[in-house]
């Protein structure tokens, strides 16, 4: 026993002690061979990012080669001081809440009134992603003939109303005629994301609503959107990052008239840049367009998240 006792000192004092500094990151096989390309991403993204930083500072010059001078932050003060630029974005936020307000509300019902149908939905679903499929430059053109003062079926049914006016040639009308033909082409995008969502509330859930006698728009309130909430705000964020920087079907149809009635954001940037050649200038609009972006996908980035935490 003395001898065990004698020999556990030295038994503790020559056991080996493990490190507990922290181990370095390794880098796995995957990682090296995602380095090129992400660098490469990462130079496309970067690099042009900084340039247009730079260029919303300064005046491009574009003959005898491409030359940057330092103006500061006269581009930036013009920005906010310019009181068509203000107009402009006045516009996109009432284009922004009506393409995407009518193509939420359009969208969910419906993706509900499909979720009750059962035979022939899928031939229904095809006919409804239709437009979806069309590039938004030939939508624009259909709905231009469509408008059309002389030869247009929908301006022929509006006269048969009472309306004798040029749809495209009025303020008003030519407003509403580009937002209805965004919302033609995606709210078919809307209902198939909720038609996905709806897919997966249980079905025990709503029998179980049914057998208690709940009505319809308390199901919907209390059982339906509640489940499908974060699919909505999926969907929300998809279409509020496209509706931002809308381009092809105002441009093809009215060229941003008339007196300038359609004239938003992304509008107004493409002409600063390559009709009147202002660089810097559509570079300050484009990092300002893009600021706005960002917040937007932050905001419905949190209510995902804050969603995620409560449930």
């Amino acid at each position: 026993m003395a001898h065990v006792a004698d020999s556990s000192p030295a038994l503790s004092r020559s056991a080996p002690t493990r490190s507990t500094a922290p181990k370095e990151p390794r880098v796995g096989f995957e990682g090296r061979m995602m380095t090129p390309g992400l660098i490469l991403l990462a130079a496309l993204s970067i690099l042009p990012f900084l340039a247009l930083i730079a260029m919303s500072f300064s005046r491009v010059r574009l003959l005898g080669g491409v030359r940057l001078e330092l103006v500061a932050l006269t581009n930036w003060i013009r920005f906010l001081t310019d009181a068509d630029m203000w107009m402009s974005w006045l516009r996109t936020i009432i284009y922004f809440v009506l393409t995407v307000g009518l193509e939420m509300a359009l969208g969910v019902g419906i993706a509900l009134c499909l979720y009750r149908v059962l035979r022939g939905r899928n031939v229904l679903l095809s006919l409804l992603l239709l437009p979806m499929f069309a590039a938004p430059v030939i939508v624009g053109l259909l709905g231009r003939y469509l408008t059309d003062s002389t030869f247009g079926l929908y301006a022929w049914v509006l006269r048969s109303l009472g309306y004798t006016g040029d749809i495209l040639g009025s303020p008003a009308t030519a407003f509403a005629a580009v937002v209805l033909m965004d919302v033609w082409e995606w709210t078919p995008l809307i209902a198939l994301i909720t038609l996905a969502g709806l897919s997966s509330v249980p079905q025990s859930v709503r029998e179980a609503a049914a057998v208690d006698g709940a009505p319809a728009w308390m199901t919907l309130r209390y059982i339906i959107f509640p489940a499908i909430a974060n699919v909505l705000l999926v969907a929300l964020l998809i279409r509020s990052m496209d509706a931002i920087r809308y381009f092809d079907i105002i441009w093809v149809t009215t060229n941003g008239g008339p007196a300038d009635a359609t004239k938003i954001v992304p509008i107004r940037l493409y002409e600063t840049a390559f009709r009147f050649f202002d660089l810097g200038y559509a570079a300050a609009i484009g990092l300002a367009m893009l600021a706005f972006s960002i917040f937007i996908a932050r905001t419905f980035v949190r209510l995902l998240d804050t969603r995620g935490l409560t449930r």
